[in-house]
């Protein structure tokens, strides 16, 4: 009896002291900091949360089997240029556009978790708004809708805009950057987003606007990587990629 009453007040005394007794389960292989600073374990699949004003940080880590699951079929199927054990979440801080610290997250490829680390910590230096960050597949693998919502994304299984050919997006080497701010213009000057129409002006500077002399560009270009905004017909001013054309 005595036994029993000692076990009890030891689970009770962890209990107030606010542990567990049962083990965790670990779903997600550990993240990998680029920062020292505090880290904020978030993995949000909405709009980019809150977290505390301790500077840039930033983590990759591979895709847990509930993210697999929720992209299978919606922004990745058999078939797709690369699996999906060759993509990466990366964790990033970023302004938005109340100049608050938010964090958000890109599927990209492996390769290129370097490259967008190292670019994202520059916008975050430049304090370059971004209106949101998540997985396409928050709105079900709908580039028309992600738009909408001015969401910055990377990795989406879908063909170039108006071919057949597979996007950059399709390899997680590419990067779509405030979408509305940086409207996809077909020839004769049209975009199909209303929220982009006063955009299509790119003559003066904006928050979340990319221009030819931005730093935010150079930042991206300086890494090697290929600005939408600087072709001619169609002009993708959101548009960055490793990969020269697409």
């Amino acid at each position: 009896m005595l036994r029993v009453r000692v076990t009890a007040l030891i689970l009770l005394a962890l209990t107030a002291a606010g542990c567990s007794t049962d083990d965790p389960v670990v779903e997600e292989p550990a993240a990998t900091p680029r920062s020292s600073a505090s880290t904020d374990p978030s993995t949000t699949t909405g709009p980019s949360a809150t977290v505390a004003p301790t500077g840039f940080d930033s983590a990759s880590r591979r895709l847990t089997a509930r993210e697999r699951a929720a992209m299978t079929g919606v922004t990745w199927h058999e078939g797709c240029p690369v699996p999906l054990a060759d993509l990466r979440v990366v964790r990033l801080t970023h302004r938005d556009f109340e100049g608050r610290r938010r964090t958000g997250r890109l599927v990209v490829h492996a390769d290129a978790v370097a490259d967008v680390t190292a670019i994202f910590e520059k916008l975050y230096d430049l304090d370059y708004p971004i209106r949101r960050m998540v997985p396409i597949e928050a709105y079900d693998g709908d580039d028309f809708a992600s738009i909408e919502a001015d969401n910055t994304s990377a990795f989406n299984c879908r063909a170039i805009t108006g071919g057949t050919a597979w996007s950059h997006h399709s390899y997680g080497r590419a990067i779509d950057v405030n979408p509305i701010e940086n409207p996809y213009v077909y020839s004769g000057g049209r975009t199909d987003h209303t929220g982009s129409q006063s955009y299509l002006d790119r003559s003066r500077e904006r928050p979340g606007v990319l221009l030819p002399d931005s730093p935010e560009v150079a930042a991206f270009e300086d890494a090697g990587w290929f600005w939408g905004g600087r072709w001619t017909d169609p002009v993708d001013h959101q548009h960055f990629s490793s990969m020269p054309t697409g």
